[in-house]
C-alpha cells in the first residue's frame, strides 16, 4: 500500500488492517512494519489488479481515505531482485530502491520518462518495476514515486532494497 502511516497521515493500525484482510476471506494475513507491507494468499484464481481494487474499496470503506494498492506475488518480487540492473557486487543497498508500478506503461510515457536525467541518481524501468539507484539518501532524490505517477500516469510505491529483500523472505 501507499502512503499509510507516513507522517501520522492515513493511519492504520497493522492489527486492524490485519483484521480487515481475514474478513475479506484472505488466509495467511500476515504484515510486516507499519508501511503497509501485508502478506496474504487467495483462494480464488483472480489476478493481482482485481485483488488490489477489492483492497482499496475496502480501505476506504473502512478506514475512510483513498490508498493506492499494488498486489506482487513472490514471484513477480524474485524476478524483480534477479533483474535490477544496480544490484550487484559492491553496491551498498542502502542506495537502491524499487517502485512497483500497479500497471506496465504506455511505451510513450516510459520513453518520456527515460528522458530525464537526474545524475547521479539513476533509473530503469522494466515493465511493472522501476529500479532505483540514489547516490544520496531517497527522499533528497527527484526519482520519487509522485515523480513516476506523475510522468508514467500509473500508481507506484516505493519500497528500499533491504525492505524489497526482506518482503521476498517473509513471502516465500
Amino acid at each position: 500500500m501507499r502512503g499509510i502511516n507516513v507522517g501520522g497521515k492515513r493511519k492504520i493500525l497493522m492489527t486492524d488492517l490485519k483484521s480487515m484482510f481475514e474478513n475479506m476471506k484472505f488466509s495467511n494475513v500476515n504484515t510486516y512494519i507499519q508501511s503497509g507491507n501485508v502478506f496474504f494468499e487467495v483462494k480464488k484464481d483472480i489476478g493481482n489488479s482485481e485483488v488490489a481494487k477489492k483492497i482499496e474499496e475496502a480501505i476506504e470503506n473502512k478506514f475512510g481515505f483513498d490508498v493506492p494498492v499494488i498486489v506482487k506475488t513472490p514471484n513477480e518480487i524474485e524476478k524483480a531482485i534477479n533483474r535490477n540492473p544496480f544490484y550487484k557486487d559492491g553496491v551498498d543497498i542502502v542506495h537502491l530502491h524499487l517502485t512497483f508500478l500497479n500497471e506496465e506503461p504506455t511505451k510513450e510515457n516510459q520513453e518520456k520518462t527515460e528522458s530525464y536525467n537526474y545524475e547521479p541518481d539513476k533509473f530503469e524501468i522494466k515493465e511493472r518495476d522501476v529500479f532505483i539507484y540514489c547516490e544520496g539518501k531517497y527522499h533528497q532524490s527527484k526519482l520519487t514515486n509522485n515523480f513516476f505517477e506523475k510522468k508514467l500516469k500509473v500508481k507506484a510505491t516505493t519500497r528500499n532494497w533491504k525492505t524489497v529483500l526482506k518482503l521476498y523472505e517473509l513471502s516465500k
